[in-house]
């Protein structure tokens, strides 16, 4: 029911496809408690606002001046009016507080509610997740293969989050799927979803993080087992191993205009804590500066590739 009553807001914006609108589309329980509470919380403040304008309009009308409404200039107090007044915002606000308590429990990205039935017989699979400038790591660490702006996870399983960042904080989101969080250099941050339906997912980031900002989106293609464990062979097959010092060019700023994914069948052990502690002990990677001194030269030279990503989004 709180789904088609989402579907129906951005509709009346001009009817429009749903996918245009991935906030009110969800894929899984985690996004599906989020738009749930979006709603209670858009429908009690209506239940505020719609009065109030309502009863502004009334005032307005019944009390104007041309109209020489009584006036009891002796009034002072009225008991009914007193409640109304304080209790009914009281007892709005407690509404509020419990949903968002409620929710907030729900959607707890390290233990959330929502998942609280965990998938049968399927462990969680674990995805480590690395914000360069500008570009998205995903490290699989018990299939030991990592892709750059590229995510493939199974369908009908938990996927744990393990996310840090090389250096400023980004924020990953990925509408369908899971809630925006923050992503910070030196810390490790959790998360963990759970996908229903199988398809292709826009993932970017959510948070201004400098010149390749806007370069940084990702497809989560959500998959059957059978094609997960297909895919993760295929890449297995592959040559080229993701070593800490090849981590460290790859982490220079650098804007995947072409959107090329890359793919890694080796992962170096213990790269994600590497990385961690890298960038406890003042590790940072220095912008070119002919990415950020000339923008307005960049941005003509980049109009092309932009145009096209647009098209393709």
């Amino acid at each position: 029911m709180a789904r088609r009553a989402g579907w129906m807001a951005p509709l009346g914006l001009g009817g429009c496809s749903i996918r245009q609108f991935p906030l009110f589309d969800p894929a899984g329980p985690i996004s599906g408690a989020e738009l749930r509470f979006t709603i209670i919380d858009v429908v009690v403040v209506l239940c505020i606002i719609l009065p109030t304008t309502v009863a502004i309009c009334l005032f307005m009308w019944r009390y104007r001046r041309s109209r020489n409404a009584a006036y009891d200039a002796t009034w002072s107090r009225s008991i009914p009016f007193e409640i109304a007044m304080w209790g009914i915002p009281l007892a709005i606000v407690a509404l509020l507080a419990y949903f968002s308590l409620q929710g907030t429990f729900e959607v707890n990205p390290y233990e959330p509610g929502a998942l609280a039935h965990r998938a049968a017989g399927r462990r969680a699979l674990t995805i480590n997740v690395i914000a360069t400038d500008w570009q998205w790591l995903f490290v699989y660490p018990k299939q030991h293969i990592a892709m750059v702006d590229d995510l493939v996870i199974p369908a009908g399983r938990d996927i744990r989050f393990r996310l840090t960042s090389t250096s400023v904080v980004n924020d990953f989101y990925i509408p369908q799927l899971i809630g925006m969080i923050d992503v910070m250099p030196g810390m490790r941050t959790k998360d963990i979803t759970r996908v229903r339906r199988r398809g292709t997912y826009e993932g970017f980031s959510a948070d201004l993080s400098g010149a390749g900002f806007s370069w940084m989106r990702f497809p989560t293609h959500v998959v059957s087992a059978a094609a997960f464990r297909d895919f993760v062979a295929k890449i297995q097959a592959k040559h080229g191993n993701l070593t800490y010092a090849r981590f460290e060019r790859l982490a220079r700023p650098t804007i995947n205009l072409d959107e090329k994914p890359a793919f890694f069948p080796a992962v170096a052990p213990h790269l994600f804590g590497r990385i961690v502690a890298a960038a406890l002990h003042g590790k940072t990677y220095t912008t070119p500066e002919h990415l950020t001194a000339h923008m307005a030269e960049n941005a003509r030279h980049h109009a092309p590739y932009l145009e096209q990503a647009v098209n393709r989004h």
